[in-house]
């Protein structure tokens, strides 16, 4: 593998990894890759579209009668919808450095069975205490699995691959948004069957429905690409070399250290891109928690509202796919945050001043073109401008906890007394997309300004293989200007990962 301009990693037809006999197999990249995407992406998406189906089956539920059934105020609803993001994100972190540590296959589908079983108990509770519990737990055990996604992701997929496989897995979403709707529609005429009303069905049968899936995922979910079984040793060999071609990543060898932590907890591009990603999740839960609602409020019943919703994500998911494909193509991810937001700007504007229901009704596709596409594409932005597998899983986990953090603020503002017009809700949305919008203008900049401090030279390592240290803390050597010096480029890129000279960074 070559290195283009400005350290970019050109794409190469074939590898020859030598495999343990010694002998060297030709493999051919492109089939190695479809046979990934399709043992990857496909049932990861699965557990997403059950991950997401079951965070926001409480909002047709409600459409249905939860809250007159249970006695809830407009006041405990909404608690009992934010309560959900506390647990949620507080573990997102954490538990992203749990997978690197363990297997995938039995950490995933784990915390499957967990939340299904909370999903399920949602269904049968009786008053508002034993919900809001119910959802504390609901968010703590669905808390490992997007964060723990998108990383697993990142060490099968270069960087130029990455965008448009987290949109794949994202679009589980947007299809949970179409599935959820219809889904809620037609289990609610269940309504008196067993005793139970039609929106505890809803509840019942979607845990269920997430616990079978979770029985068969220690089958269906693969180990990392050191020791996925589904690859024969050269192509576990070829997985891994490429990756480290491509960036210097070594996914599979880093051992846990705590300098990678303290690495990502004192990088900017941190800090900047929870920014960007609240920007982007806050509007997300507002979104899929409330469309239901905000269709039933122009006039239509709840199973029409609840019906309508599908062509809006069925739109959502194109685009973000789209969105995925393209933005890989071109090796480019800020410019379009900002385009997409602005549609979502355009989108919720319209939603605020509008009283015309068609006219609202566009104004929703809108704003969920500029809502969808955003989440993936923001993940792969951090992603690809973040080397080394600890580093990056807690990035990752940061970022995402942080953005997920901001659905206790989002599921609360779309009150009852406020319909038809939301302007609360609708307002707050603007709001976030508005600091997504700069938050990504910021990185941009930041970004292309050390790109170009690195061409210059300005970043460039000492490197002296027979310099004697004047003096050495933590292991590190440094001249007797006190400036670090390595020992080898090799030194050199696998101790500082993204900050090394050679990296460039994805604007």
């Amino acid at each position: 593998m070559e290195k283009g301009e400005k350290g970019e990693i050109e794409q190469v037809e074939s590898f020859e990894p030598q495999d343990l006999a010694g002998d060297y197999v030709e493999i051919d990249e492109a089939k190695l890759m479809r046979k990934i995407d399709w043992t990857l992406i496909p049932w990861l998406s699965v557990l997403y579209l059950m991950s997401f189906l079951d965070r926001v089956a409480i909002g047709n539920a409600a459409t249905f009668g939860l809250r007159g059934d249970l006695g809830l105020s407009d006041d405990q609803y909404l608690i009992c919808l934010t309560v959900f993001f506390f647990t949620y994100s507080l573990f997102e972190p954490p538990s992203n450095v749990l997978l690197k540590k363990l297997s995938p296959r039995l950490w995933l589908s784990g915390i499957m069975v967990l939340w299904g079983v909370c999903m399920l108990a949602q269904g049968i509770v009786t008053n508002y205490y034993q919900l809001l519990i119910v959802r504390l737990l609901l968010g703590l055990s669905e808390a490992g699995l997007f964060p723990g996604v998108t990383f697993y992701l990142s060490c099968y997929y270069k960087r130029e691959e990455y965008g448009l496989r987290a949109a794949l897995f994202f679009s589980a979403a947007t299809i949970s948004g179409a599935f959820g709707g219809l889904l809620a529609a037609a289990i609610q005429k269940m309504d008196g069957a067993g005793g139970y009303e039609g929106w505890r069905w809803i509840l019942i049968i979607e845990g269920i429905m997430t616990v079978v899936c979770a029985c068969v995922s220690p089958w269906l979910i693969q180990d990392f690409p050191d020791t996925a079984k589904f690859l024969t040793e050269p192509e576990r060999a070829f997985v891994i070399a490429r990756l480290k071609e491509s960036s210097g990543d070594d996914t599979t060898s880093e051992k846990f250290s705590w300098g990678p932590i303290m690495d990502s907890l004192r990088d900017w591009k941190t800090y900047i891109g929870m920014v960007i990603y609240a920007g982007s999740v806050g509007p997300l839960y507002a979104f899929s928690l409330f469309t239901p609602s905000i269709i039933n409020s122009l006039g239509f019943t709840a199973v029409k509202a609840n019906l309508l919703s599908v062509p809006i994500y069925t739109f959502a998911c194109i685009v973000t796919v789209g969105l995925g494909f393209w933005a890989d193509r071109t090796r480019n991810r800020g410019k379009y945050n900002l385009i997409f937001m602005a549609v979502g700007l355009v989108g919720y504007t319209i939603l605020m001043v509008s009283t015309i229901p068609a006219l609202s009704y566009f104004a929703v596709f809108l704003a969920a073109s500029g809502i969808y596409p955003l989440i993936p594409n923001t993940i792969a932005w951090v992603s690809n401008n973040t080397e080394g597998a600890y580093k990056r899983s807690l990035t990752l986990g940061m970022v995402i906890g942080f953005g997920n953090l901001n659905g206790a603020v989002s599921s609360n503002v779309y009150r009852a007394k406020d319909k038809p017009r939301y302007i609360m809700g609708h307002g707050l949305v603007l709001a976030y997309i508005a600091i997504g919008f700069l938050g990504s203008l910021l990185y941009m900049i930041l970004l292309k300004r050390e790109n170009a401090r690195r061409d210059r030279g300005e970043r460039n390592e000492i490197i002296d293989p027979s310099v004697d240290a004047e003096f050495v803390t933590n292991e590190k050597v440094f001249n007797s200007n006190g400036q670090r010096v390595f020992r080898s480029d090799e030194q050199a890129r696998k101790e500082l990962g993204d900050q090394h000279s050679s990296f460039r960074y994805v604007i």
